[in-house]
């Protein structure tokens, strides 16, 4: 597991972001995304350990390709400027509650575990979890592992108004508003690089399971 072999490249693509360079660098790229397929492999098995749910998975079919989809966006640059992995019971589909791991130099590496933009039916459920048990969600978030690496959900995609059918004064309004169940929790590239990278990936993982749970017995 090569962390500073992952960055460099990412930062040096991140600067040259075009077809020629990448092509003249084809083979730092084949050997970083070696790389980062290992770590995603070990980090699976470690992940095994405190979620069986995801037993059986083939970790080379958890990443994302590097190549950027431009067809309808303004940006047109060919590539990601970063390595991503989704694990989940359902491997790497996005429908159920589960991991992502992403490595981006400038500060911008980052865990996320929830459920993200579910669909209408299982939003439903678990704003109705919500409103039957937040307390029980709240007492996730107030676990002193839980508190170390996450202070509250991603809301950059919340409604303005509570939900239809729950009054604005709900004790648990904010979380209901939402329309993703996603924490997130970044690195530095200093954390990257450090020898304790993947020990601390791995626990701040394993802290937000409870999370997941959650997330799944209210979608069951």
């Amino acid at each position: 597991m090569n962390f500073p072999l992952v960055l460099k490249f990412l930062k040096d693509l991140a600067k040259n972001n075009n077809r020629e360079w990448f092509d003249k660098n084809k083979p730092k790229y084949l050997e970083a995304k070696e790389s980062f397929d290992q770590i995603v492999a070990n980090l699976l098995e470690e992940m095994i350990k405190f979620d069986d749910t995801l037993g059986g998975l083939d970790p080379k079919k958890l990443t994302f390709r590097i190549y950027r989809d431009v067809r309808f966006s303004k940006d047109k640059r060919p590539y990601k400027n970063n390595f991503g992995a989704a694990i989940s019971s359902e491997g790497k589909g996005l429908g159920t509650p589960g991991y992502y791991f992403q490595i981006e130099p400038g500060n911008k590496s980052f865990v996320a575990i929830g459920l993200f933009q579910p669909q209408p039916e299982y939003l439903g459920k678990v704003r109705q979890e919500i409103d039957y048990n937040g307390d029980k969600l709240k007492k996730i978030f107030n676990e002193k592992k839980f508190k170390k690496s996450f202070s509250k959900f991603w809301d950059e995609d919340s409604l303005k108004k509570a939900p239809k059918g729950y009054p604005a004064d709900h004790t648990y309004v904010e979380w209901l508003k939402l329309k993703s169940f996603v924490v997130i929790h970044e690195f530095t590239d200093s954390e990257v690089t450090d020898k304790k990278f993947m020990k601390n990936v791995i626990d701040t993982l394993k802290s937000a399971k409870p999370l997941n749970d959650f997330l799944k017995e209210a979608i069951a």
